[in-house]
């Protein structure tokens, strides 16, 4: 239930303290007076579209706060306490939508607040799905939408009818995914092919050259090996003969360098008795003789193994050859060749699993199909069941309303094609008065009988007893008598306190026959300050008593101190009180 409103700097509204309570809360005032801008208050903290022009011209933004009584066990509590919103001692919880003015052209900012903590817009949106019901001149303009006859009656159906419902919608969006799947597949199955068949060209030809792994570094070092072999004998030999000495690698008295190191070991070996230092040089002289004799030794062994072998370097040269067929097609080397050859295989896996894949999805829609048939099937039934309930206390409803004779039917017929919400063509037909012909309500009602149409519908909805409908704890109904007058206003206002003894209504209305029945009555109206008109916090007041009297004889004539108009007021005071 909603407790209150403050609105600050919204159109004429400068300040306003707007207090509900339960029942019936009717507000009036002339036109113009602002009695739209309080309902604008009320979409902006329902998470509504903010607009920057409705900030009051020369203020730099727009508040509106809102104190909202919540059900312990409700879905709203749960929501909130998801957002992480606190709740006042008393269970209230604050929201709070602030709206910047437009700046240099651009947009101003709109934040939204719910108990202390800053949270998106649409959080406020998904919290006034479990509170209010608004309804005004543009929901009577969707009433007139099949797509919104169907959610009605789906609403009026009940709790159990909404799962299967949502069954059959999930069901429906999975369907469209496989399809969107196989399609794919289907429509790739050439790509596929030619794919696959590129892939096995490539695996056999790597296969058959059998590359690997580190194999043309390898032959690449031999290769280099082979074609310098001459090269490399000559300075191997010339090596060895310096380190030992050999006649054939210089002059025939030539001393090897492993025989002058080891003079001079031996030289600092008898010296070194006599100092440390030099001592330590002779061991070091020592270890470098037996390295140079070690690589002699090697570069020996080096030269009886290396030999000019003209067919190992074309067989080298040929493999290199062969590897080389690879490496340009599928990789830089060997490594990258080995890479793509593996994932190449595990692609060609996948493609040939294409057709597998296909037959699997096609048999996923089979089922889907088969589940969707029969949710449908149960939805139609439940559809046709609850359409002759909700036709039946709709025009019971219409009866009360001034509209004797008159009928409401619900169609449901098959669809020409299945759609996300069912099988079913869900049509509201109007008979106006008995003998007339139905007619569908988008094209034949008039704006006084769609007026009361919605208004039957919404307290059938909360009221009937086999209603599985959900109600919201508020609901909210922004001229909802339009086009209606005469005995046809008091129906619609005795429907609407008959809807306010379970629940909070709150009605901005022009008519007097409505105001009469409220159980709290506020009054909206303007001053001037400065030539320019303002509300303030005084200008939106509960009236009883003799000033509900004078207000309710101002709607009815203009003319507030008419003592006719003051008693046909008064009277209408008196029958709200007996025809509730």
């Amino acid at each position: 239930m909603i407790e209150e409103i403050r609105i600050a700097d919204l159109g004429v509204i400068g300040r306003a303290h707007v207090e509900l309570g339960p029942g019936l809360t009717v507000l009036t005032g002339e036109t113009g007076a602002g009695k739209t801008m309080v309902l604008t208050a009320l979409n902006l903290l329902l998470g509504g579209k903010a607009d920057p022009a409705t900030v009051r011209t020369g203020a730099p933004s727009a508040s509106v706060e809102g104190r909202i009584l919540l059900r312990e066990d409700g879905a709203a509590l749960e929501r909130a306490a998801e957002a992480g919103a606190a709740l006042d001692d008393d269970g209230s919880l604050v929201l709070v939508r602030t709206l910047g003015a437009p700046v240099d052209g651009g947009a101003g900012r709109s934040r939204a607040f719910l108990g202390g903590r800053s949270v998106p817009q649409a959080v406020l949106g998904e919290l006034a799905e479990h509170l209010v019901t608004v309804h005004g001149q543009a929901d009577q303009a969707r009433l007139r939408s099949p797509a919104h006859q169907r959610e009605a009656l789906d609403a009026f159906v009940g709790p159990e009818h909404a799962g299967v419902l949502a069954g059959y919608r999930q069901a429906w969006a999975e369907r469209a995914r496989v399809d969107a799947e196989l399609a794919d597949l289907v429509s790739r199955a050439q790509d596929r092919v030619r794919e696959a068949e590129l892939l096995r060209l490539g695996l056999a030809e790597v296969e058959r050259v059998d590359p690997q792994p580190g194999e043309d570094v390898e032959l690449a070092a031999e290769a280099e090996r082979l074609a310098h072999a001459e090269d490399l004998r000559a300075a191997a030999s010339g090596a060895h003969g310096l380190l030992v000495g050999d006649v054939d690698a210089g002059s025939p008295d030539a001393v090897s360098a492993v025989e002058l190191v080891d003079q001079a070991r031996r030289a600092l070996e008898n010296a070194g008795g006599h100092d440390a230092a030099l001592a330590a040089l002779g061991v070091r002289a020592a270890e470098a003789g037996f390295l140079l004799a070690d690589v002699a030794t090697e570069l020996s062994v080096y030269i009886e193994d290396l030999a000019a072998d003209p067919r190992r370097l074309d067989a080298v040269q040929q493999r290199r050859a062969e590897l080389a067929t690879v490496t340009r097609s599928y990789g830089s080397d060997v490594a990258e060749v080995l890479a793509w050859a593996d994932f190449a295989g595990r692609r060609l896996l996948e493609l040939d699993g294409g057709d597998g894949r296909i037959e699997e999805l096609r048999a996923q829609r089979a089922e889907l199909d088969t589940s969707l048939d029969e949710l449908g099937a149960r939805l139609s039934v439940a559809r046709r069941e609850g359409a002759e309930q909700l036709a039946a206390a709709v025009t019971q409803e219409l009866a009360g309303l001034a509209m004797g004779g008159a009928e409401l039917r619900i169609m449901v017929e098959p669809a020409d094609e299945p759609g996300p919400h069912g099988h079913d063509r869900v049509e509201m037909l109007l008979v106006p008065h008995a003998g007339a012909p139905a007619r569908p309500l988008g094209k034949g009602a008039s704006g006084g009988e769609l007026s009361r149409v919605m208004l039957a519908l919404e307290v059938a909805l909360a009221t009937a007893p086999d209603s599985g409908a959900s109600r919201p704890g508020t609901f909210v109904f922004d001229e909802v008598d339009a086009g209606v007058g005469g005995r046809a206003a008091v129906e619609v206002g005795r429907r609407l306190a008959v809807l306010a003894r379970d629940s909070q209504v709150l009605v901005v209305t022009h008519l007097a026959q409505v105001a009469a029945f409220a159980d709290h009555h506020l009054v909206v109206t303007k001053s001037s300050a400065g030539g320019v008109d303002v509300v303030t916090e005084s200008d939106v007041r509960s009236v009883t008593d003799e000033d509900r009297v004078r207000e309710l004889a101002r709607m009815l004539s203009g003319q507030e101190d008419s003592d006719a108009a003051r008693t046909h007021a008064a009277e209408l005071l008196a029958q709200s009180v007996v025809g509730r």
